[in-house]
């Protein structure tokens, strides 16, 4: 299938992050195909899309752990390839398998991997507890990795990448297998950060949350970027319309009749006691529309407005759902 129209943005000098026509094949097996994109400081920036997508090999070429076919990867301005050094000191690299050595405490790999990103004595004590308060450690600092759950493992392995103040923030499916509270935090965590002008590459298959905390996402789908914009962007490509479930008591009929002459509604179904409407833009009719079913005898006890998502977008541009 032939991927639809990318709602592009050109790249700006301000980028921290430039990615240019990334391409990279195993054998005859094309993983990553054509892929461009970019990331402004403040941005968090969404690779969306199923496990075998391509993901995490984009990742690995964006950090500079295997070349490219054929494609470019800029950081802060400058060229990174396997053998790049400085580049390399601007990302911290949050893999999805965990980087933590199970017999040291927390605060023991920070201060491990603290060392091993050029951090020193008290700049390194000062940082190893920032990150404990900042990823909900400080309390259990001294215990060895081994005891904690697959939560607070996932959240120091983000510590980790934390450490040295990093431009870039690369997060590859980050909250595979956490439980809901844990999950959560590091969700919190990940704003917080944005808001304070990180910028991060984020990669899931979990919509909900590439609708939370990205700015910019591009759907991507055999190693093709199909789409890329804001999610209201996105959701505007696949020409969708909004659903909006009135229920309740008396003429129903006739509310039906009011409802379906208002400009932007587009089909009424229903009777009895509920109605469903199609229509364009549902939170802008919202008003009229219960001020039309008001007047027509109809008493709402229920309103209920479902919109298009990224999952109804992919489905769209793949024919298929997004965690086939």
């Amino acid at each position: 299938m032939q991927p639809a129209a990318a709602v592009r943005v050109e790249t700006r000098i301000e980028d921290v992050l430039a990615v240019e026509g990334l391409v990279k094949s195993y054998g005859e097996r094309t993983v990553v195909d054509g892929v461009t994109f970019h990331i402004r400081v403040g941005e968090t920036y969404g690779l969306l899309g199923p496990n075998g997508a391509g993901k995490t090999t984009i990742i690995s070429m964006v950090a500079g752990l295997i070349p490219a076919d054929a494609g470019s990867v800029t950081v802060v301005g400058e060229p990174m390839t396997p053998t790049s050094t400085h580049p390399k000191g601007h990302i911290g690299l949050v893999p999805q398998e965990l980087a933590i050595y199970p017999d040291l405490s927390a605060r023991e790999n920070l201060r491990f991997f603290g060392r091993l990103q050029g951090l020193r004595r008290k700049e390194l004590g000062t940082r190893t507890n920032e990150v404990l308060e900042l990823i909900g450690l400080a309390d259990r600092a001294g215990e060895q990795t081994k005891k904690f759950s697959g939560g607070m493992k996932r959240r120091l392995n983000i510590g980790i990448g934390l450490l040295h103040r990093p431009t870039l923030l690369i997060l590859d499916e980050p909250t595979v297998g956490v439980d809901p509270q844990s999950r959560n935090s590091i969700l919190e965590s990940v704003e917080r950060l944005s808001a304070e002008g990180m910028a991060v590459l984020y990669t899931t298959h979990y919509m909900e949350e590439a609708e939370r905390l990205c700015d910019r996402i591009a759907i991507l789908d055999e190693g093709r970027v199909q789409a890329e914009g804001t999610r209201d962007q996105l959701v505007r490509l696949t020409d969708g319309v909004d659903r909006i479930s009135l229920r309740g008591s008396g003429n129903t009929e006739a509310a039906a009749a009011e409802l379906k002459s208002l400009p932007g509604v587009q089909h009424v179904d229903g009777g009895g006691t509920g109605l469903v409407l199609t229509v364009r833009d549902g939170p802008s009719l919202l008003p009229a529309i219960v001020t039309g079913a008001g007047n027509a005898g109809m008493t709402l006890t229920q309103v209920e407005i479902t919109r298009p998502d990224l999952e109804s977008v992919f489905l769209h541009l793949t024919g298929k759902a997004l965690r086939d």
